[in-house]
């Protein structure tokens, strides 16, 4: 099976950098590396793209959102299997042949590699589990497996030791490998979405086609608050909290309309407490109202 990685990125030309350099280091031989340029400022992502012979790009005209671009990118791609690769990540020698040796069971629609968090405030401290795969409560939230728990690998067997893959809920997006055909037949990522959430809405999808593996010995690395920050802005909690309403909606429904509410006042009361109920009361407000 001929791997396509595919990276959508908008401007963090740096970072982008540092993901090509693991990438291209450590991808199997006749992989695909795609670059997804979602309208950069003067092209910088395609010129950072650029410098590494074996990654080709496609540049949009302007910005369109990571749903779009990463849609583009899938299209775009010839490969039997598809790993969407977030710009703030790096990946791990035999990263890719790990999380590929699960395809060869035919049920298998997608796997989530072991993500790490790459903090530069943790050296010399066992790193944090970014993800291990997706869980997803029929009250309509969703959340990452073991996120902010300590990874202690075995020094001697190496960073995905320990741990058996499982079968799982779903994949985050940030570095998900996943079967061409099944993510064409579910009809690709929401456009509409924008960005956040739109992983969780296709493994609603996914999951009706086949099966979703955890594969530890898979492992990458994700600046997890590159994409907005550590504190994110306004308009980043609004689109979260919509999106976050919108999977419900559009996956779950009628059936769970009492394990929602009861949601939604669990999570109205800790964004109150935060200080952060406005925002995350607009996002309600536009996914019932579909703005």
């Amino acid at each position: 099976m001929r791997l396509s990685v595919v990276i959508p990125s908008y401007s963090r030309a740096d970072l982008l950098a540092r993901c090509l350099r693991t990438v291209t280091a450590f991808a199997p031989p006749h992989a695909e590396i795609l670059v997804v340029d979602d309208g950069s400022d003067g092209a910088v992502v395609t010129e950072t793209a650029s410098r590494f012979p074996s990654v080709r790009a496609l540049r949009l005209s302007s910005r369109s959102g990571f749903c779009t671009a990463a849609n583009i990118g899938i299209q775009a791609s010839t490969g039997d299997i598809v790993e969407m690769l977030n710009d703030d990540t790096e990946v791990t020698r035999g990263w890719a042949e790990a999380a590929l040796a699960r395809f060869a069971s035919p049920d298998v629609v997608a796997v989530a590699p072991l993500v790490l968090q790459l903090d530069p405030d943790r050296r010399g401290q066992p790193p944090l589990i970014d993800s291990a795969g997706d869980e997803y409560d029929p009250g309509g939230f969703a959340r990452k497996r073991w996120h902010g728990h300590s990874w202690c690998p075995s020094p001697v067997e190496g960073e995905g030791s320990g741990v058996r893959g499982m079968k799982v809920w779903g994949a985050s997006a940030s570095s998900a490998f996943y079967r061409r055909s099944a993510l064409i037949a579910a009809g690709l990522f929401p456009a509409d979405f924008g960005a956040y959430f739109e992983d969780v809405d296709l493994s609603h999808r996914l999951r009706k086609q086949g099966e979703t593996w955890f594969e530890p010995a898979s492992v990458v690395w994700h600046r997890v608050s590159a994409s907005y920050g550590r504190t994110p802005s306004r308009r980043v909690l609004e689109l979260q909290s919509r999106n976050e309403e919108r999977v419900f909606w559009r996956n779950v429904g009628w059936r769970h309309i009492p394990r929602h509410a009861a949601v939604l006042v669990g999570k109205a009361f800790r964004r109150w407490r935060e200080g952060t109920l406005t925002p995350w009361l607009t996002g309600r407000f536009r996914a019932w109202v579909g703005g």
